[in-house]
């Protein structure tokens, strides 16, 4: 039935080509028209339902720190040589918050029970005598303050409000009022994931603080976040493709001419390939499917695959056009090598593999639809069409073209008949079938080699380094002198990024340092003695935020308590009497000393320990983490801290906040890529067994035709392990690239194989002629893609680099199992009664 199909889909192609170009042709500026309405990309979390997201949100709700609703904007002041705490610099902030909130735009999206947070609006509400104090009375407050007064309260201010002293370098020397930069955060209405919006008004008025920091002449005023960041991007996207793209469109020429060595084929070839493009973006467009950052890797793909379409129609073709005058077995009559009758028969003979590709390749990505979160869920929607579109694209208007193309040359006296790459006697053909050679020398030592490394790309998936995204790197300098328009500039951001990861914490409402949430029995003497060692142990892991003088900034009960104790005698004579050691942790009546503390100082005794009706439920500790800190490092200091205290009787205590929930994050992550692998290579196996069983007589045709495609993951496993590729997202999600082509080329030999077996007997000469025909187009498709992503390893984006390295690697690997190891899996098949029907 399918057969019968496949060859009436044939027969209108090659014998009504115009018609069949002018219909795909219409179809195709339909569909195309839809992708100017994709819509832009979601944002989800990878481990919403952990426990430790969980008890950050407990701590949010129950300690004041519930900033759902609020997207922090922190704006960077900086002097180098000036000081800006001084009163003039504390007034240009004033001004500037004044006029940023005066905008409308900033106004209506303000929060608005307080706008903004600086060191400047704490100095001047004190001044102002009234913490409710708008931005002009602020301003009018310190106008009119002498010199010597503001220097006073900011020294007060600072000693006195740990998260004002947070806005501060680690540089700022306590007890002064001297700094070369700080930092304030707008503070806007809207949920979180608002931040990272193109549009809407949280995004709209962002763009006005980042214009507005532009203005600012005395002191230098910049951003990190929002459109900073989407103006880096954006920058370093536009000269990476002015500097890469001229280079990958050259060596794709070269690559694509060196495999069909005709300029005609080569333009039907790349028409074929921007053509799947526009069906893929056209009916994500159509269907309302958002295009997120992974799934940039669905074009990737499809470039890929489109490519060796194309060549394996191409080179099928040129078999059936130039080959062997071989006569059919049955009829005893010659081949008709004209044009049309040519290109039936190359369809006919590639269509089963392709179609089988294009399924096989869906399937390895509708795997992800498992995945947590909605931007891989989007990327199985965007592949599936894409690699429906590609088979559509190559069965249909790329073939007819050929026909009408060769069919108009040969009528003015050209002979368009072309040999197929590896065909010919020489070199090339030499090459393809080494694998041969090599299968029928020792088939068997081929085969243990190839899985000797496959379990070390196994062992190695293990020890592979975990992350999530990157900034662009500083271009190089040579890429920097490279003449205009395609040279690169150096990106002021990544310094200023820098300078503020190197001397600022973490802070800011709704950003989250690591914390420790204690539940439980908080007020036992035990409880109190291990809070103070794991404090102990967090500032000696090399990832606590110091300042100058040593200070981490560490909150807790402990912490609070010594501050308190420090500024009142009532409550000194209290903590005295409860710490028998003198060691400055209470030992007994710890009770009775919370209570005191809540009187004396309520606020900060409610942000560290959480009371209800009189009732000490939780406490907490909480940890800034220096902003370069390794986020994998820094969430296993929190571990080790939370695991000090959970030792204590009826205490448990959960280790949360950024760095630890990023790395339940990858674990997930990791999970659910062997999940996807798993998954996706059962479903595949069961298919291509299927299929085999039913068309070829043989099921495990299928199943040592699967074996290799698993070699090409675990061997590109190994290699990132080698290289020091970490397992990010995009990495993540390349492991179904990897099946996809891996899928491709061993489908497209053990085809080839099964079709040569049915001429002849000896496997040998089948494998010969499957490496020589289809392995020729494998090498023009594999030149050309690895040509093309390869030049993805200049680009200033590390995520960029390690997609051009591992989609490079990936090919070269798919090419290599299908062309020198399954030729000998398919040998030792044939030996062990292996037969097709």
């Amino acid at each position: 039935m399918f057969d019968s199909l496949l060859d009436r889909t044939v027969a209108v192609v090659t014998t009504h080509s115009k018609v069949t170009i002018a219909v795909v042709l219409l179809a195709s500026v339909v569909v195309g028209a839809g992708a100017a309405d994709i819509p832009g990309p979601t944002e989800d979390d990878l481990a919403s339902d952990s426990v430790e997201q969980e008890k950050l949100e407990y701590i949010q709700t129950n300690y004041g720190e519930n900033t759902e609703d609020v997207v922090s904007v922190p704006v960077y002041v900086q002097n180098e040589g000036g000081n800006v705490l001084s009163k003039a610099s504390l007034l240009r902030s004033l001004r500037f918050q004044r006029d940023v909130v005066g905008e409308e735009t900033v106004r209506e999206a303000a929060h608005p029970e307080q706008p903004v947070v600086g060191v400047s609006n704490r100095v001047a509400v004190r001044l102002a005598g009234d913490p409710q104090a708008d931005l002009q009375t602020q301003i009018e407050a310190l106008e009119g303050a002498e010199e010597a007064e503001v220097r006073e309260i900011v020294v007060r201010v600072l000693q006195e409000e740990q998260q004002t002293l947070a806005l501060l370098p680690r540089t700022y020397d306590g007890g002064t009022a001297t700094a070369e930069s700080r930092q304030m955060v707008f503070l806007l209405e809207g949920e979180p994931e608002e931040a990272f919006a193109l549009t809407g008004p949280v995004a709209d008025a962002q763009q006005v603080v980042f214009e507005r920091t532009d203005e600012e002449t005395e002191d230098d005023y910049f951003m990190l976040t929002g459109p900073a960041l989407q103006e880096l991007q954006a920058q370093a996207t536009t000269d990476t493709l002015l500097f890469i793209g001229p280079i990958a469109l050259l060596l794709i020429l070269v690559a694509l001419s060196f495999a069909y060595r005709d300029v005609l084929d080569v333009v039907v070839g790349m028409f074929g390939v921007v053509l799947t493009l526009v069906w893929m973006f056209g009916l994500l467009g159509w269907l309302n499917v958002p295009f997120g950052n992974a799934s940039i890797i669905a074009p990737i793909l499809l470039i890929g695959l489109s490519i060796d379409y194309g060549l394996h129609v191409f080179m099928r073709y040129r078999e059936e056009r130039g080959g062997e005058e071989r006569t059919l077995a049955e009829a005893g009559e010659r081949i008709d090598r004209d044009v049309r009758p040519s290109m039936d028969r190359a369809l006919s003979g590639v269509g089963v593999a392709l179609l089988l590709v294009t399924v096989t390749t869906a399937i390895g990505f509708l795997s992800n639809a498992t995945s947590p979160l909605s931007d891989i869920r989007v990327l199985v929607v965007a592949t599936a069409l894409g690699v429906v579109a590609a088979f559509l694209v190559f069965v249909t208007i790329v073939p007819a073209l050929k026909v009408e193309i060769d069919s108009l040359a040969e009528r003015y006296g050209r002979d368009r008949r072309k040999p197929a790459l590896g065909n010919d006697a020489g070199r090339v053909r030499d090459f393809l079938t080494l694998g041969v050679s090599a299968a029928n020398r020792s088939a068997v030592t081929v085969v243990v080699v190839a899985l000797l490394l496959t379990a070390g790309g196994v062992l190695a998936f293990g020890a592979l380094d975990t992350s999530l995204a990157y900034e662009p790197d500083q271009p190089a300098q040579w890429q920097q002198d490279v003449p205009e328009p395609f040279g690169m500039e150096e990106f002021e951001y990544l310094h200023n990024q820098r300078y503020v990861e190197q001397n600022f914490a973490r802070a800011g409402p709704g950003v989250s340092s690591g914390q420790i949430l204690i539940e439980g029995n908080v007020t036992a003497p035990e409880t109190q003695l291990r809070m103070a060692r794991a404090q102990q142990r967090f500032a000696e892991s090399g990832v606590a935020f110091e300042r100058s003088d040593g200070a981490t900034g560490v909150q807790s009960p402990i912490t609070v308590m010594q501050a308190a104790a420090a500024e009142n005698a009532t409550f000194a004579a209290t903590f005295e009497q409860a710490d028998a050691t003198g060691d400055g942790v209470p030992d007994r009546n710890v009770r009775e000393v919370y209570h005191a503390l809540f009187e004396v100082a309520p606020d900060r005794a409610a942000a560290v320990i959480e009371r209800h009706d009189g009732e000490y439920r939780s406490a907490r500790v909480v940890m800034p983490v220096r902003q370069d800190a390794d986020f994998r490092e820094s969430a296993d200091a929190i571990r080790r801290s939370a695991r000090t205290v959970d030792g204590a009787p009826g205490v448990t205590a959960t280790p949360t906040g950024e760095d630890v929930i990023l790395l339940v994050e990858m674990d997930v992550l990791t999970d659910n890529v062997l999940q996807t692998l798993y998954l996706a290579l059962g479903v595949i196996l069961l298919l291509i067994m299927a299929v085999y069983r039913r068309t070829k007589g043989s099921a495990s045709l299928g199943a040592v035709t699967v074996l290799p495609i698993g070699m090409v993951v675990t061997w590109v496993f190994g290699a990132m392990w080698v290289f020091g590729v970490p397992l990010t997202l995009l990495t993540a999600l390349l492991m179904s690239l990897a099946i996809g082509l891996g899928t491709d080329y061993t489908v497209h030999i053990s085809e080839r194989f099964a079709q040569e077996m049915e001429r002849t007997s000896d496997a040998t000469e089948a494998l010969e002629r499957a490496t020589a025909g289809t392995g020729g187009a494998l090498l023009g498709s594999t030149a050309t893609t690895v040509a093309a992503f390869g030049t993805l390893a200049l680009s200033t984006f590390p995520d960029v680099r390690q997609i051009g390295f591992l989609v490079a690697f990936a090919l070269l690997c798919s090419f290599v199992v299908a062309v020198f190891v399954l030729p000998s899996i398919l040998l030792v098949w044939t030996r062990l009664g292996g037969r097709i029907r």
